[in-house]
């Protein structure tokens, strides 16, 4: 029995584009971003979607609303999918992050346990979206029954799917900045080999996209 689960984050916002931390404040896709969104949903839609869960953010939801359209499958949304919560540095340029706290930025990169000021951890964010995926597993029963090869797709953001990602595989969390970073609109594949809501998770492909996706799915 495998489970396969894509983890694709969000189109392009303003904030991507200048290079301003935009953690948890709900911003909006830019027109780039709503034309990534369309494109990605295009190729994702051709692989069947069993289920899309989105996190609650616009720029998440409005992308996972694109894959909706172009598979015909209703989109749930669940808060546990937002991105990491940046506390202080929320809404601040990278340039004013290493401004006024020079080399916090990045340590916080390099360590999954460091946390920004009055914000959360990687360790933090995978311990509140890892048990949406086993409330999927126990939950979605023809997810990867009888060979059924559908994926789940959950709609995110870069931080969370990274943390999320290192949390399933079981990655020692010293490792876990070895997951690079996501370009908008790409995604990763997992397998879920096993029954049940603990199964042995295997990476498949990291930061794929529409433009490689046959050459690599």
């Amino acid at each position: 029995m495998i489970r396969r689960l894509i983890l694709l984050r969000h189109g392009q916002t303003e904030y991507n584009a200048t290079d301003r931390m935009q953690g948890q404040l709900d911003t909006d896709l830019s027109e780039l971003g709503r034309s990534q969104a369309k494109t990605a949903a295009a190729e994702l839609a051709t692989r069947e979607p069993i289920k899309i869960v989105s996190s609650d953010l616009r720029r998440a939801l409005d992308t996972a609303t694109a894959l909706g359209d172009a598979s015909g499958v209703a989109v749930s949304v669940d808060e546990r999918l937002r991105e990491t919560h940046l506390g202080q540095w929320q809404g601040l340029t990278h340039t004013e992050v290493d401004d006024i706290a020079p080399g916090a930025r990045p340590a916080w990169r390099a360590d999954a346990t460091i946390a920004p000021p009055g914000g959360e951890s990687r360790i933090d964010v995978a311990r509140r979206s890892v048990p949406l995926v086993r409330e999927l597993a126990a939950g979605v029963p023809e997810w990867g029954a009888d060979g059924n090869q559908r994926p789940l797709v959950l709609v995110a953001h870069g931080g969370l799917i990274a943390a999320l990602t290192a949390a399933l595989l079981d990655l020692p969390t010293e490792r876990w900045p070895v997951l690079g970073g996501l370009a908008n609109t790409s995604w990763v594949q997992l397998g879920a080999h096993g029954p049940g809501e603990n199964p042995s998770w295997r990476l498949d492909v990291w930061n794929a996209s529409a433009q490689v996706a046959s050459d690599v799915l």
